[in-house]
């Protein structure tokens, strides 16, 4: 067993396209409420949310439903919604400047769309994301498959991390931050899942699980483990593994990335099975499973989840893209293009630009791929700089492509470690202009932000 350890230090500091059902316009409404997301003896904290509480209210629904939702904004910024992960009409991503306008404060937009696969998807903030997802606004959207899987609890994590002044419980608004915006990125100092601290969940012995693992933070990378737990990856970013894949050791899971497993329970009633992360060789509880009683039904084996309906990879011709990863902290910028203007290092560092795709720091005025509709491409990403990036296509699931030029699992953010050189095989087959940027935020809000085209 792994021992928890509480993540609180004494007092001082907190730590860390189918047919569409009809369905009515529910309004989805952006506003500033408290909650307790602290540990007892803090105070309530002033955060953003969709619906009231945080994480936003779940929308769950079956494959080939429509998701209708007004969003009214009583934020006193402008907001958008993008469906992170989601076959989308392009209409609906919630992109400022790219795909829609940004809903003003006192006024609302409707997204009608329809969900085309099963899986774990989440919604947020797509306008000052790097702020506004820090606090609070996004929730997860669960798409269940036709035929469910044969377990005893469907439970969905929202794994966070939140900056708060210890003294008084409130986020910390240092959105500017350079050295976050340089480095690693917005990292908290206290991690909730649902929006609680080390929160408890009743178990069974022998009971199977369904874990459906959200990462909304906006930079951290958890290494991810079980304890008192055995169990498989079934899908990853919401899409099914052909073969699930048995957990062994630590799995990292980057910003906006999602993980789907079916566990069993292993530990003995009243004692306490879950979710850990490490972090600098320590292991922290994330989630208790407090076990009580025993499960009715004793399964072996495991089965893949219905696969979703999903294009045909073809690398045979398929062009080869290079997407430089460049600058930041330790790998300083010499020069980047704003628009059509070259800056030096200096200039852009003050305007809050520490990094570039393909030297520019910014969206360009032209895509970086200009794709024909249904066409078959590469997108090599080459990681220049000295720190991770969890980068992220809009409208689009891709494939990772292995080491041995054979295809690995679907994705739609891949993690591109310090260094490191990934390719991933894209059909490009959802029209459109589609974002591609870094999912840590600081990073895509001080210049890791890019497009694509496809027509």
């Amino acid at each position: 067993m792994l021992s928890r350890r509480q993540i609180l230090q004494s007092g001082t500091a907190m730590l860390l396209l189918p047919k569409a059902v009809h369905a009515a316009i529910d309004d989805l409404v952006a506003q500033i409420v408290s909650r307790q997301l602290a540990p007892d003896g803090y105070s309530e904290t002033s955060v953003w949310s969709f619906g009231g509480n945080v994480p936003g209210s779940e929308i769950r629904l079956r494959k080939g439903q429509s998701v209708r939702r007004r969003l009214v904004n009583d934020l006193p910024q402008p907001a958008t919604i993008h469906w992170h992960g989601i076959r989308i009409v392009n209409a609906m991503d919630g992109v400022p400047g790219l795909t829609q306008d940004a809903v003003q404060p006192g006024h609302s937009f409707t997204y009608d769309f329809v969900v085309p696969d099963a899986g774990t998807y989440w919604y947020h903030a797509h306008n000052r994301s790097m702020e506004q997802v820090a606090r609070g606004l996004y929730g997860p959207l669960i798409v269940e498959e036709d035929n469910l899987p044969d377990v005893d609890q469907d439970l969905t994590l929202v794994l966070d991390d939140w900056r708060l002044a210890p003294e008084t419980g409130q986020i910390v608004e240092d959105f500017d931050n350079q050295h976050d915006l340089s480095h690693a990125g917005r990292l908290g100092n206290l991690v909730t899942v649902n929006g609680q601290f080390d929160p408890e969940y009743a178990v069974a012995r022998g009971a199977r699980l369904r874990l459906r693992l959200i990462n909304a933070a906006n930079a951290r990378i958890f290494d991810l483990g079980l304890d008192g737990l055995t169990g498989w990856i079934v899908a990853l970013d919401g899409m099914p593994l052909v073969d699930p894949l048995p957990v062994s050791g630590n799995v990292p899971l980057a910003p906006a990335q999602r993980m789907d497993l079916i566990v069993d329970v292993q530990s003995d009633e009243g004692q306490i099975a879950g979710l850990v992360s490490q972090e600098r060789g320590d292991s922290f509880g994330l989630v208790r499973l407090a076990v009580a009683g025993q499960a009715a039904a004793n399964r072996t084996g495991i089965r893949p989840l219905p696969a979703n309906e999903m294009p045909k990879v073809r690398l045979d011709d398929a062009p080869i893209h290079r997407m430089t990863l460049q600058g930041g902290a330790m790998r300083w910028l010499d020069s980047a293009n704003l628009g059509e203007t070259e800056l030096s290092g200096r200039e852009l560092a003050q305007l809050g630009r520490f990094w570039a795709l393909n030297g520019y720091s910014d969206r360009p005025d032209e895509p970086f791929l200009d794709a024909r509709l249904g066409s078959a491409h590469q997108i090599e990403f080459v990681n220049e700089t000295a720190f991770p990036h969890a980068m992220h296509l809009h409208g689009h699931h891709f494939r990772i492509i292995l080491d041995d030029g054979t295809l690995g699992p679907w994705r739609d953010t891949i993690l591109i470690g310090r260094g490191q050189t990934h390719k991933i095989a894209l059909i490009a087959d959802n029209p459109g202009d589609w974002l591609l940027h870094c999912h840590m935020l600081g990073h895509s809000a001080s210049g890791m932000m890019s497009w694509f085209r496809v027509s």
